[in-house]
């Protein structure tokens, strides 16, 4: 059997946070994804999706109102 050579993919719905936090979240989940699979750090991709506090809400309220 053919060792799998797809390129996992991962997005992340989040409201906005700093750059660098973003670079530490894009790391771990890339060294996850390189620990548990086996396969190079190349191969994986993150998107971050940001959502404006004003634009999601949680628990009935918009979560700028938090």
């Amino acid at each position: 059997m053919q060792k799998e050579r797809l390129m996992p993919a991962v997005t992340v719905q989040q409201g906005p946070r700093s750059v660098e936090l973003k670079r530490e979240l894009i790391g771990k989940i890339t060294d996850a994804f390189v620990e548990t699979y086996g396969i190079p750090a190349e191969t994986v991709m993150v998107f971050i999706e940001e959502t404006p506090a004003d634009s999601f809400g949680v628990a009935g309220k918009l979560a700028i109102d938090k």
